[in-house]
């Protein structure tokens, strides 16, 4: 069982407190920056970019969010770069980018560049599937640079990258062509690759469509099932949020409680081999506080609730903490008590 809530978000404030230090690099060493998952780029002597990158659109894969989380302190313009979609080949995954990944980076003010995957070698050990795939760097370099000079909020410049879709993908499609013909791969249908194409051609309200459907879909599934890393207590909740330009954000909460009028709203995080969940899993669940601790109007079935964001830590392991995990435990409890949230550690 889900219980469907609705909110609205007028604006961001969030101060982040666990975001690693960012190593800087100049624009003509780009290449070397990605390998770093979240970097400060210097594109000139004046103009400073914090830049964080997705291996995959799929937010489920590496940890995007917590990249993401960690430009969060840098006060200029903050840049995250996703692939249209990525083919592993035909013995790994393909997944594409949607709607709802780009509309929350609007929602939290990150500029988001559109890119694809140009090289890549071959997995040893699969006959059909590529590893070390890499971008396209003189498109994400011509992005960065138009960046500086662009005056407009995060929403406008994603909404216009969301035009040019179609032809990215393509150009994604041309590169994998390429790659399998090189490297003696097969890629996943190119036939099912062209229809999504096709779609994403018809500009940004059509892509918008096509990825709400598939993410009500991804809600409605992911609210009858329970993650491997969420151990939760109460029930699920599906909650839509709209932004004050009309947008609409679709999300599900691990879990949620109704005391009253309180409600109580739960991200969870679990570790089986550790006394506190990862690093990458606290800022995963810490992302999704910067958009629960913003919530304003929030209504079940039209009755008005007051929300309480929870950031639920929980383990399989004895709690003999490290240092370690005390100093990044003192630090998130700092970082909820500022923003308004709470930590639950069990």
């Amino acid at each position: 069982m889900a219980i469907s809530i609705y909110a609205e978000i007028t604006g961001i404030k969030y101060t982040p407190l666990l975001c690693r230090e960012l190593r800087e690099y100049e624009i003509n060493q780009l290449d070397n920056a990605f390998k770093d998952s979240a970097f400060l780029l210097n594109i000139d002597e004046k103009n400073k970019l914090a830049v964080s990158w997705w291996v995959s659109p799929k937010r489920t894969r590496s940890y995007p969010y917590a990249r993401v989380y960690d430009t969060l302190a840098f006060t200029g313009k903050k840049v995250t770069v996703i692939p249209i979609f990525k083919d592993e080949g035909l013995d790994g995954d393909r997944d594409f980018l949607q709607w709802d990944t780009v509309s929350l980076m609007s929602l939290l003010g990150i500029y988001t560049i559109i890119s694809y995957y140009s090289d890549a070698e071959k997995n040893p050990r699969f006959e059909n599937k590529i590893t070390n795939q890499r971008f396209n760097l003189p498109l994400i370099k011509q992005k960065l640079k138009e960046l500086i000079s662009y005056q407009s909020d995060a929403l406008h410049w994603n909404l216009e990258q969301l035009h040019r879709v179609g032809k990215i993908a393509e150009k994604a499609l041309e590169a994998y062509d390429e790659i399998s013909e090189r490297l003696n791969v097969k890629m996943h249908s190119r036939e099912s690759a062209l229809k999504r194409i096709e779609r994403l051609k018809k500009g940004a309200e059509e892509f918008k469509t096509l990825s709400r459907e598939l993410a009500k879909q991804a809600q409605k599934r992911e609210a009858m099932t329970v993650q491997p890393k969420e151990e939760t207590i109460g029930i699920k909740g599906k909650i839509t949020i709209k932004n004050y330009l009309g947008g609409y954000y679709y999300f599900t909460i691990d879990e949620i409680k109704l005391v009253g009028r309180d409600l109580y709203i739960y991200e969870s995080k679990h570790s089986k081999t550790q006394p506190l969940p990862s690093l990458e899993d606290i800022k995963d669940g810490l992302l999704r506080m910067v958009l629960y601790t913003n919530l304003k109007n929030v209504k079940i079935n039209g009755w008005r609730v007051n929300p309480i964001p929870i950031l639920k830590l929980t383990t399989s392991k004895d709690r003999q903490l490290s240092k370690k995990h005390e100093e990044t435990l003192t630090l998130l409890k700092k970082e909820a008590e500022i923003n308004m949230f709470r930590v639950s550690y069990e």
